[in-house]
């Protein structure tokens, strides 16, 4: 960041369904890489330059009660958080707007966080969103600067806790297709086999899909991003399968072919098989220090 910057990061909403329904929480990728923190309501501010050293980061939380904890659960003390995170100082959420106007008094860059990412649709207005408005409505002087591109850079290189944990989520799908080749028949429906996944993954210790799996037999397959999962699988059939598990917040993500009947025609064996020529040429070329735009010129050209 620049000299006399500020840094603000916020949890994602729990975002509703219908009347008192939720769907589940999924923490924002950046506060999670940050402070490992997986609640709801948190605030991670970071000012390296503040005069006194105990507000260079300060993590903001929710603030339980016995009420919250018999219809929510457990929510974090500040003790677990401080332990988790690493951040000294932990205060209640209701402290923020205090803390933050001392704050932004010697701040004069505000370093503030989005979805950047170029196949995003953001339809829905995020906390993060909601948070901009008000910051610049509150403190329309200051300059403010975008956090996604140096987060981006943070997040490309994993620690060896990051890796072991999406290892641990590339097996249980590798568990789940193995359970599933087994499954498929001519007269089995999609939601089955989708059935078979989650039950293995559920069984792991996974909370479940990466992202909304795709399980695409006959012509279903053509389309980039079935998610129906409504129809029969038929003798003759190929069955495409976009499936990943999630593990601690991060993701396995695997795309299979596999015959229904259990052998291919001769010409979905040929398509089958260049395929995975290209794929076996594609991963010999990666290397680091590759260019993703150069790389996939030379994916082509085996293509």
């Amino acid at each position: 960041m620049k000299p006399k910057s500020l840094a603000v990061f916020n949890s994602n909403d729990i975002m509703p369904t219908n009347a008192d329904g939720t769907m589940n929480f999924r923490q924002n990728n950046d506060m999670l890489s940050l402070t490992g923190i997986d609640q709801e309501e948190s605030i991670l501010v970071m000012f390296p330059d503040f005069y006194d050293n105990a507000f260079a980061e300060v993590l903001f939380l929710k603030e339980t009660n016995e009420n919250i904890a018999i219809w929510e659960g457990h929510k974090f003390t500040k003790k677990e958080a401080e332990n988790i995170s690493g951040v000294q100082n932990i205060m209640w959420l209701s402290s923020f707007e205090g803390v933050f106007n001392t704050l932004m008094a010697e701040a004069e860059n505000v370093y503030l966080n989005t979805n950047e990412h170029i196949r995003a649709v953001v339809e829905v207005q995020t906390r993060d969103r909601r948070f901009i408005g008000w910051c610049k409505e509150k403190y329309p002087l200051h300059r403010y600067e975008r956090s996604a591109p140096i987060m981006h850079d943070i997040r490309t290189t994993k620690s060896k806790y990051e890796i072991e944990a999406m290892q641990i989520a590339c097996d249980i799908t590798e568990r789940a297709f193995r359970r599933v080749a087994q499954f498929i028949e001519p007269g089995v429906m999609e939601y089955e086999i989708e059935a078979e996944y989650i039950h293995e993954f559920v069984k792991s210790r996974s909370r479940g899909f990466a992202y909304t799996p795709i399980i695409a037999s006959g012509y279903s397959a053509c389309v980039l991003h079935y998610i129906d999962n409504s129809q029969e699988c038929k003798d003759g059939d190929v069955i495409l399968m976009d499936v990943g598990a999630e593990y601690g917040n991060y993701n396995a993500d695997m795309t299979r072919c596999l015959p229904v009947n259990g052998r291919f025609t001769d010409r979905q064996k040929a398509v089958y098989n260049a395929v995975l020529r290209v794929k076996r040429e594609a991963t010999k070329m990666l290397r680091p220090g590759n260019v993703i735009p150069e790389y996939h010129k030379e994916v082509v050209k085996i293509m």
